[in-house]
């Protein structure tokens, strides 16, 4: 191109040096005008050319360069946030990967078919009479006990190797719901309805995040699993079915709580009576082992004294025993045995005369 606009501006000098006339003289500088103007032009273009190679990564966001097909630098070349340039496309190719902002797919295989204004109002299609589910519109998920449900699945994840994420999938996006996809089938064939959907949610949700994660793990996909949320709902068509069942289950649940309630209280309270008539027995025993044991050091503190004088230890209990007995007797005259052996002589006088009042005061 240069040289083409050497030899155009050759031809016009020789021109210029060879005597003409009024018209081409015009033509001459009219000439020389539009090529001035055409070199304007294609400079403009070049600079615009290569201007268009600057391009900016943001602060999220990773970039790398594809020169026909390869990256530049090689596979760990990657660009960090600010202003780059490259050659401009086709030659080269920049690509942005947002490295830190969280991806979310979501997989529908086992919904039923829906509108957007019905999800975001949260109700279900109409069902018709005896209306079936629709395999060619309706998705679903058979269970370990051959029954259909619904469920999806949200699974978020953040990319941890923008090169392999790139390079290795056409469309990685669409690899990770294709394992989702499979996640979902394949742990709901492993489940009963009623786990799925009241007695182990947490664990049907955790097999499918296993799942998933498995398998992107052996696709070598450069990304991190964050979060799988699921959701499982019973067919439409089956509605008064489940709710049926539910009901049911409830009542059942409901009364193994109470019959649990009652029989916790019943063992409460036997337990304490237990405790209780343990305690009594214990104290009752203690009671008993100190009384005795009280009695027999007693006994053994009156043994040597009885050694000493039989009979007069024997006359001093029986006073302390009669006078025990006779507590309540108005006169107790108690006639103990000599101790020589000869009889007591006893006088009572029977016709005592009543004692006399306390003399009066005069006034």
């Amino acid at each position: 191109m240069v040289e083409d606009q050497h030899t155009h501006d050759e031809v016009l000098e020789s021109a210029l040096d060879t005597p003409m006339d009024a018209e081409s003289q015009a033509l001459s500088e009219a000439l020389r005008s539009s090529f001035g103007i055409v070199k304007l032009v294609m400079v403009l273009l070049i600079a615009v050319f290569f201007g268009s190679g600057f391009f900016t990564v943001g602060p999220q966001e990773q970039a790398m360069i594809i020169r026909l097909g390869n990256p530049v630098g090689g596979h760990r070349a990657l660009l960090g946030p600010g202003l780059h340039w490259s050659l401009p496309y086709p030659i080269d190719e920049h690509i942005k990967v947002p490295i830190t902002a969280i991806q979310k797919v979501t997989s529908t295989v086992g919904w039923y078919a829906t509108t957007p204004e019905q999800e975001m109002a949260g109700t279900e299609p109409p069902v018709y009479g005896n209306q079936p589910i629709n395999p060619l519109v309706d998705g679903y998920v058979l269970t370990a006990d051959r029954n259909i449900i619904h469920a999806r699945a949200t699974l978020t994840y953040h990319i941890s190797d923008p090169v392999g994420y790139v390079f290795n999938f056409v469309s990685a996006s669409n690899s990770v719901q294709n394992a989702l996809d499979n996640a979902l089938l394949s742990a709901g064939s492993t489940f009963n309805v009623d786990d799925i959907l009241t007695r182990n949610v947490t664990g049907f949700k955790e097999a499918v995040l296993r799942r998933a994660t498995e398998l992107l793990a052996k696709e070598n996909m450069g990304i991190e699993v964050d979060d799988c949320q699921v959701r499982s709902t019973r067919p439409r068509q089956l509605k008064d079915a489940f709710e049926s069942v539910l009901k049911a289950l409830d009542t059942r649940g409901k009364t193994l709580n109470n019959a649990r309630n009652y029989e916790n209280q019943t063992v409460s309270r036997a337990s304490a009576d237990a405790q209780s008539l343990t305690n009594s027995a214990e104290s009752d025993r203690v009671r008993m082992v100190n009384e005795i044991t009280s009695q027999a050091q007693r006994f053994n503190e009156l043994l040597p004294k009885y050694r000493e004088n039989p009979n007069l230890f024997v006359q001093q209990r029986l006073s302390e025993t009669m006078g025990r007995v006779l507590t309540n007797v108005q006169d107790k005259i108690f006639l103990t045995e000599s101790t020589d052996g000869k009889p007591k002589e006893l006088r009572l006088m029977l016709n005592r005369e009543k004692p006399k009042p306390a003399a009066e005061t005069k006034p």
